[in-house]
């Protein structure tokens, strides 16, 4: 009986131990975000301990996981009516929401599930809960597109399969079959972004909240570097030179030009830059963008583009939460932005963290996943 009592306080002290992470006072539920960490962690572990066992890529295993838990079949309702089909070859989940009795649906999101280009689903419970609450709220269609992931398909292709369904699903006839209005000043144009915790940019993982959010549950630096490397299929040896700006080091002329349009000095109000220095490298690696030259393309990184493509983009929403390694990328893109006559509303939130704004159902709802999904959807109506 002894042992047995010895036994389980060694295992649940092992437990406490695996699940407790320091987290500032500020953060939004934080035993339950310890779980939601802890729970993703393991999941995490099992899938490299596959992946070196040879049965398997890990970010397959990691997303068989994922979808296992979640994925929800196309289940439509009296308010929205949901449907998986194909826009050019591309799958995609469309949810419609139910007109007014003699008023035809106007309005229409193009929704980009998150997942570090490799995890996650349009057909899993957390997005399709989300664009259907879109769909009964904003009387709208909500075209949520199934890319494909890492490493079936590398950048660029993740970009071409959103172009290309976005792209059939503007053509006339296709948004007649949608009920659309054939307004020709409404037809075919894309009316507005609105970006949640978005990632624009990886010549520089020292930024602010980078430092500040080195180790924060969802989504440690680390994590981001090598979601980048997955991305471009670059070579896990790079990560720790990345994480110090090796690869953007003052002997990288390739990066030089574009430094500048990410100073994050000027970009950024002192509030946030606080004691945060600057990290520059005088001699780095100069390897790494010689072999990974999409690091510094402004297709995977926004925020380095020129003013001119800036100054043609649509009105633009923001959200940006405190406790993300991201959280600079959306507030330096919305500044340069604005610095070209774009108009945008920047979003933030205090005890928001990466992913928030879809955990918003038992057993994983925080607060602030509420307040961040019903922000997001009220900046939609407004604005669409």
């Amino acid at each position: 009986m002894r042992s047995s009592c010895v036994l389980l306080t060694a295992l649940v002290a092992l437990a406490a131990y695996y699940v407790y992470i320091p987290l500032p006072s500020s953060v939004s539920d934080p035993w339950k975000l310890m779980l939601l960490d802890a729970t993703f962690r393991g999941a995490q572990q099992v899938s490299n301990l596959i992946h070196y066992l040879g049965l398997t890529h890990h970010l397959t295993a990691l997303n068989f996981i994922i979808i296992s838990f979640g994925k929800k079949s196309a289940w439509s309702s009296a308010q929205v009516k949901v449907t998986d089909t194909d826009f050019d070859g591309v799958e995609v989940r469309v949810f419609q929401g139910s007109p007014k009795p003699g008023e035809p649906l106007k309005r229409s999101v193009v929704y980009i599930h998150g997942g570090g280009w490799a995890l996650a689903s349009a057909k899993i419970k957390y997005y399709d809960e989300l664009c259907t609450g879109m769909a009964e709220e904003l009387n709208a269609v909500i075209v949520s597109i199934e890319y494909r992931l890492v490493p079936q398909v590398y950048f660029p292709e993740q970009i071409h399969d959103v172009v290309r369904a976005t792209k059939y699903f503007l053509q006339p006839e296709v948004l007649q079959k949608y009920k659309f209005s054939q307004d020709a000043n409404l037809r075919n144009k894309l009316k507005l972004q609105a970006l949640i915790y978005p990632v624009l940019q990886a010549l520089d993982f020292n930024t602010p909240s980078y430092q500040q959010n080195v180790n924060t549950p969802i989504l440690p630096r680390y994590v981001m570097v090598k979601y980048w490397l997955d991305y471009f299929k670059g070579n896990y040896d790079f990560v720790q030179a990345m994480m110090v700006n090796n690869h953007t080091s003052l002997e990288v002329e390739e990066a030089a030009a574009l430094r500048a349009r990410l100073n994050w000095m000027s970009l950024l109000p002192a509030s946030i830059t606080k004691d945060y220095k600057p990290v520059v490298q005088t001699t780095g690696n100069a390897r790494i963008v010689r072999e990974i030259p999409q690091l510094l393309d402004a297709r995977s990184s926004p925020l380095i583009a020129d003013q001119d493509v800036l100054q043609h983009l649509p009105k633009t929403y923001i959200l940006t939460c405190e406790h993300d390694v991201l959280r600079d990328d959306g507030i330096m893109y919305a500044r340069r932005l604005e610095s070209v006559g774009v108009e945008v509303t920047l979003d933030h939130f205090e005890d928001g963290f990466h992913g928030c704004v879809i955990f918003t159902s038992w057993p994983t709802n925080f607060s602030v996943g509420i307040r961040t999904r019903n922000s997001y959807i009220q900046w939609l109506d407004q604005n669409l």
